[in-house]
C-alpha cells in the first residue's frame, strides 16, 4: 500500500511540474526510477497517462481523469489521517470552481479572512463561464447560479441573487430611457454566456407580469466583457446585482425599470456526487454564505 501511495504521489507531482526529473528530486528519487515507477503504474492501470517528449512531460485524456480522481483520494486520506488525530486543520489541496466575474468582484475579496484561519491548506480558485466538469476537473466544490444542469451532483442553495437590467448613461443618451419593460422592444441587448435573454425576462409589478425578450447583436463568452460593453455603452445588460456593483456605484451604469422586479437567479454550492464533501469545501460554504448574506449576494 506505501508503494502505491508514493507511486501516486510521485505521479502528483510529475502531472504538475511536467517532469520526471523535478517531481523525482522532490520525492527523493532519480529520474530513471522516477519514470520507471509511472510506467509501472501505466501498465497496472493499462493506460498512458502521460505524453512523453524530449520537451516536456504532459497528461493524456486518461491521465487527466486519472489525475482528478487520484487528487480526490490522497485529498480525502490526508483528511481521515488528521480526524483519526483529532485535529480539526483543514490541510492538503482545495479546488472551487466559479465564474470569472464572480471570483474576481466577491470572493477573491474576501476569500483572504479564510486563508489565513487555514494556514495549512492550499485553495485553487478554477475561474471560467462556462460550467466545469466537477468530477473530471477534481473539483471540490463549485458556486453556481441559475437553474442546475449537472445531474452528477449534489447542491445546497445558498440564498437568491437579485438580477437586474443596466445601462451605460452614453447608451441611455442615444436610445432612451425605458420607462415599461415593453419599451424594451426597441433596445439592444449585451448577451453573456449563459445566452440571458434568449428565453426572456419575466417582470412583476402590482400583480401585473410581463415577458420580455431581450435582442442583440453582440454576445460575448466571459461574463466581466458583458459588464465592460454595457460601460462601454454597446446595449443593455442583464445581470446579477454583484456583477456591476461597482458601477453602479460610481455612476457608471444606471439601474433600469427599478419599479419592475425581476426573478432573481439561485445561488447553489454544488458538490460532486461521486464522493462525500470534503470538510474544507464544506468550510469554504459556509463562509463565503456568511460572508455573502451581508451584501445579499
Amino acid at each position: 500500500m506505501n508503494d502505491k501511495l508514493s507511486t501516486l504521489q510521485l505521479f502528483v507531482r510529475v502531472a504538475h511540474t511536467s517532469s520526471f526529473t523535478k517531481a523525482g528530486r522532490e520525492l527523493g528519487l532519480s529520474q530513471p526510477s522516477a519514470s520507471r515507477r509511472i510506467s509501472e503504474l501505466e501498465e497496472e492501470v493499462g493506460a498512458a497517462l502521460f505524453i512523453r517528449s524530449t520537451r516536456a512531460v504532459t497528461l493524456t485524456e486518461a491521465g487527466t481523469d486519472y489525475l482528478a480522481r487520484v487528487e480526490a483520494i490522497l485529498s480525502a486520506l490526508n483528511e481521515a489521517d488528521h480526524a483519526a488525530r483529532g485535529t480539526a486543520e483543514l490541510r492538503g489541496h482545495l479546488r472551487v470552481a466559479l465564474s470569472t466575474s464572480f471570483g474576481v468582484r466577491e470572493v477573491i475579496p474576501r476569500i483572504g479572512r479564510f486563508m489565513s484561519a487555514h494556514p495549512a491548506l492550499h485553495v485553487e480558485l478554477r475561474m471560467a463561464d462556462d460550467r466545469q466538469d466537477l468530477i473530471a476537473e477534481g473539483v471540490d466544490v463549485a458556486f453556481r447560479f441559475g437553474q442546475l444542469k449537472d445531474s452528477n451532483a449534489t447542491s445546497t442553495m445558498l440564498g437568491r441573487c437579485p438580477r437586474m437590467l443596466v445601462a451605460s448613461p452614453d447608451y441611455l443618451a442615444s436610445a432612451g430611457m425605458p420607462l415599461e419593460p415593453g419599451d424594451l422592444a426597441r433596445h439592444t441587448f449585451v448577451k453573456g454566456p449563459s445566452g440571458a435573454g434568449v428565453r426572456g425576462w419575466t417582470f412583476e409589478k402590482g400583480g401585473r407580469r410581463l415577458m420580455v425578450r431581450g435582442e442583440g447583436r453582440l454576445t460575448i463568452s466571459l461574463n466581466e466583457g458583458t459588464t465592460a460593453a454595457a460601460v462601454a455603452g454597446l446595449g443593455i445588460l442583464a445581470t446579477g446585482s454583484w456583477g456591476c456593483r461597482a458601477e453602479l456605484s460610481d455612476g457608471r451604469l444606471i439601474p433600469l425599470l427599478p419599479d419592475w422586479a425581476v426573478e432573481p437567479l439561485e445561488v447553489n454550492a454544488v458538490y460532486p456526487a461521486a464522493r462525500a464533501a470534503r470538510a474544507a469545501a464544506r468550510a469554504i460554504v459556509a463562509y463565503l454564505a456568511d460572508e455573502l448574506k451581508a451584501i445579499s449576494v
